[in-house]
């Protein structure tokens, strides 16, 4: 063979190359589409939805609930999901928790499920729902939460990423942890009695900072519901906007994190039940003196001072009136990006992360509205949600991790800078912040006495 062919017949496979990836970037990239979100079919339908809304409604004697909890620890050690893969846990630091709540009226009841985990699968929550359909017909609606902690188990997240980053998925996790939620329902269930219901405020400004923007601005309360019965025996559900992620990447054991000290601190002085509901926990992260499990543990506990000692609202909710709704939530194409302009392709995303559930579960008692998200929301929006629910008469709590996961919701102004939570994790594109406080914003005045 002469040089001229060698060349030729080295071109040839440089051309295949070449053309071979031009062809895998066609399929697999696109463009970020920065088309203004208010003009989008997605968005006028989602809105039309919450104006033809339709909640149930049911108003009662009196407040009754009762609450539960049960050991969901593997039996084996399970992959940790939080930060980036580490493998499974070496030692059991802090035990895991299902727990709940159920609440009614004698007309309707709701329930809230928590876990110790970083957050809650649509997979994961389908299967719960459908064993709690079949265990508790008498629940109107569920509301699931997670306390987000970055050092819980996985075991739960089916596909390609969820293999790679977060502990993939064990079926014997799964049916562990629905056999668990059931059992802390029924422990839950066999405790109703009469209560009084509460509602608390307190700040805790100290103890969280923004996690991107330098004295950038938070949402700095710690809100309560606390369930009183004539026993005097106490639960509260609580939120807090501060990521759970005081313990080290580095750290090896199975722990709650700063939620699960908390909700022992507060058990050990003033409750009989706590559980903690991770709030808007988007751009807020947590200010503890160190990483250890004793730095965290002081941290708690500083916490649970300031939410007893700095306290700014305190209501009775007197009205055993119980409203619900569900608004399923249509988003723009996924934008997984790559670059500043470059996305990879949806049908990718969709392979990549399968399902993500995106819906408001929309709950008013009395006058305490709670908004449960699947989307980890921002709290710098709070401010101006608390206000206008105030104008309205309402209290207003917000929950996240609600039986799915569509990513962060920032600032629209922050879309382009190079922050963790708007370059990977900031899944449904530029807009979706202006998107979220406009629904959210609607709510508000659509459910409103």
């Amino acid at each position: 063979m002469n040089w001229k062919s060698t060349f030729l017949t080295f071109g040839k496979i440089l051309l295949g190359i070449f053309l071979f990836l031009v062809l895998v970037v066609i399929f697999t990239l696109t463009k970020v589409d920065r088309s203004p979100i208010d003009e989008q079919d997605f968005y006028r339908e989602t809105f039309e939805r919450l104006e033809n809304l339709s909640f149930e409604s049911g108003k009662g004697e009196a407040w009754l609930a009762g609450w539960g909890k049960a050991n969901m620890t593997p039996d084996e050690p399970a992959d940790l999901v939080g930060y980036a893969p580490r493998g499974k846990y070496e030692f059991v630091e802090d035990s895991s928790f299902v727990k709940s709540i159920l609440l009614g009226n004698g007309q309707q009841t709701i329930a809230w499920l928590n876990f110790e985990l970083l957050i809650v699968h649509p997979v994961l929550a389908q299967t719960i729902t459908e064993r709690v359909q079949e265990k508790f017909p008498e629940i109107n609606q569920l509301h699931f939460t997670a306390t987000h902690t970055h050092s819980g188990m996985g075991g739960y997240m089916p596909g390609p990423l969820g293999e790679f980053a977060f502990g993939g998925f064990d079926q014997k996790i799964v049916d562990l942890i629905s056999e668990k939620s059931i059992a802390a329902l029924q422990d839950a269930q066999s405790s109703i009695d009469t209560v009084s219901l509460s509602f608390r405020k307190s700040d805790a400004g100290l103890l969280v900072a923004n996690r991107f923007v330098k004295d950038g601005p938070v949402d700095p309360f710690v809100r309560q519901l606390i369930f009183t019965k004539k026993s005097g025996k106490k639960a509260t559900l609580l939120t807090f906007s501060a990521h759970a992620t005081c313990l080290s990447s580095k750290f090896m054991g199975l722990s709650g994190d700063y939620p699960y000290y908390l909700m022992q601190e507060m058990e050990r002085k003033d409750y009989d039940f706590s559980m903690f509901a991770s709030g808007t926990v988007g751009s807020h992260r947590p200010i503890p003196q160190g990483n250890t499990p004793e730095h965290i543990r002081a941290y708690s506990q500083s916490l649970d001072s300031l939410a007893r000692l700095k306290m700014t609202q305190f209501a009775t909710v007197k009205n055993p009136r119980i409203k619900t709704g569900t608004l399923e939530i249509d988003l723009r194409e996924p934008h997984l990006r790559i670059s500043d302009n470059i996305r990879i392709r949806p049908w990718l995303f969709d392979k990549l992360l399968g399902e993500t559930n995106p819906h408001f579960d929309i709950t008013l008692l009395g006058n305490t509205l709670i908004i449960s998200s699947s989307g980890e929301i921002s709290g710098v929006f709070y401010e101006k949600w608390e206000e206008l629910a105030e104008e309205k008469g309402l209290n207003l709590l917000i929950t996240t991790f609600n039986g799915g996961y569509i990513g962060y919701i920032t600032p629209d102004e922050l879309y382009d800078e190079h922050y963790h939570e708007v370059r990977e994790m900031n899944w449904y594109g530029p807009g979706n912040g202006y998107y979220f406080d406009q629904m959210i914003q609607e709510i508000i005045k659509r459910i409103s006495p």
